[in-house]
């Protein structure tokens, strides 16, 4: 299993150069590039070219981008412009090496039937795999666990994978979504363990069902998520790709950001390594 570090764990306190020099020294793997900020900015001031020439000469590499944004039962001009932004993220992983782009539902007060939901998330992915099949790239779902968001489970979202039917789209496990809408476990142990692209590593403070924010998240294995069970879940399944963390935690924004990537390292790699080899471990 590689270890990879998602942006918006050090979303206000860093940027694109300083997570990249800072996740090197401390020996991860992969990063997950967020492009709603943190890729515009760098590009304020560098090219693409510029960043497929730092991947090519360092360890670290770029496992996907975070994210395509509210993909799902969007309106003819909202849609259109979704596909001109996943075309750019074609474009711009192609020259970088991505192998994902994450792609976040809808989040919404309106009311939205399921068949809705569902019949606008199958036509919408099955256009993203012909666009991505070319250059290689997959679509991995991240159901996101808040009662707004359109699809909030775990079972839902591999219901929808399940029925788009192709090998480049699969799905993003994040261990606070799972935790955070109470998806079942029995979904996730009926599920092709080929169908998750990546794992995001997380924890939580103890608060009900349903009420949960991203801003309660903690260090892995310091809350109430039973990542022993996701873990070893997973493992028998035979994951072994990467281990993300993603914490949007407000008092980690106030700490420098290399105590927060070496943090981030060090509870990861302690939680996971009772359930993976330390060998297979950065």
């Amino acid at each position: 299993m590689k270890l990879c570090f998602n942006q918006a764990t050090t979303l206000n306190n860093s940027n694109l150069v300083k997570d990249l020099e800072l996740c090197e020294k401390h020996g991860y793997d992969y990063i997950e590039i967020r492009t709603m900020d943190k890729l515009p900015e760098y590009l304020e001031n560098h090219s693409i070219e510029d960043l497929a020439s730092y991947f090519e000469s360092h360890h670290i590499k770029p496992l996907a981008f975070n994210a395509l944004v509210f993909f799902n039962n969007r309106s003819e001009e909202e849609y259109t412009k979704i596909i001109e932004e996943f075309k750019q993220m074609m474009e711009w992983g192609s020259k970088l090496g991505v192998r994902y782009v994450v792609a976040v539902p809808l989040v919404t007060e309106e009311k939205i039937t399921r068949s809705e939901i569902r019949s606008s998330s199958v036509r919408v992915l099955r256009e993203l795999s012909d666009i991505a099949k070319p250059y290689g790239i997959g679509i991995a779902v991240e159901f996101v666990g808040h009662p707004q968001c359109t699809i909030n489970t775990f079972g839902e979202a591999y219901d929808i994978v399940e029925e788009v039917n192709r090998d480049n789209v699969g799905l993003v496990l994040d261990c606070f979504h799972f935790h955070a809408m109470g998806s079942k476990r029995e979904d996730l142990e009926r599920a092709d363990g080929s169908k998750i692209f990546i794992l995001h590593i997380d924890d939580t403070e103890d608060f009900q069902i349903g009420l949960l924010t991203d801003e309660d998240r903690v260090w892995p294995g310091q809350g109430a998520i039973d990542l022993d069970y996701l873990l070893s879940t997973l493992h028998g399944k035979g994951y072994d790709d990467a281990v993300s963390v993603e914490l949007f935690r407000p008092e980690y924004y106030e700490l420098e950001a290399e105590e927060v990537i070496r943090k981030s390292k060090e509870t990861t790699l302690e939680v996971v390594s009772k359930h993976y080899p330390a060998k297979a471990l950065t």
